[in-house]
């Protein structure tokens, strides 16, 4: 038992050998974690997505600096996985589901318009519209515009017009 308490610790007064030994198996086990939850966490940047990032970070975090037990936090990232690959598999099932946990992407621009209430709702401006276009398409007028969205993972597309 001592051997483990060197090499792992115990509640928050940890050495950089406990530390370390934690990480290298928190890595592992997160590794794992992303393979069972689908590389959809980081592939979609989706609000439904990000959150499970940004939790599982930190709550695992906790575990490797002693702040929470360990095997208590690892428990919790499982949890987290779990609630999103079912709430995931609900989205695919159910086009409500999908929208209350993902949203809707917003028409920002059609026919020749920009659409001001869906701006105001994305809180864009039309220079924020332009610079997107530049970026996305490099080109600076929309008259080579069809459509625009506000994607759910909160990036703009265009549709350009058929020549």
């Amino acid at each position: 038992m001592d051997i483990l308490d060197t090499v792992w610790g115990r509640g928050e007064h940890l050495t950089v050998l406990q530390m370390s030994s934690r990480a290298l198996v928190t890595f592992f086990i997160t590794l794992i974690l992303i393979r069972v939850g689908g590389m959809r966490i980081f592939g979609k940047k989706s609000a439904f997505d990000s959150i499970v990032v940004i939790m599982m970070g930190a709550v695992l975090a906790r575990g490797v600096v002693g702040a929470s037990p360990y095997w208590s936090t690892v428990a919790a990232a499982v949890v987290m996985i779990a609630i999103h690959r079912i709430l995931g598999w609900t989205a695919v099932k159910s086009h409500l589901a999908d929208n209350v946990l993902k949203g809707k992407s917003l028409v920002l621009y059609e026919s020749g318009a920009i659409i001001w209430e869906n701006m105001k709702t994305a809180s864009l401006s039309r220079e924020d519209l332009l610079q997107s276009l530049r970026l996305e398409t490099q080109q600076e007028s929309l008259a080579i515009v069809e459509k625009a969205y506000m994607e759910t993972n909160g990036r703009i597309s265009f549709i350009t017009r058929h020549s």
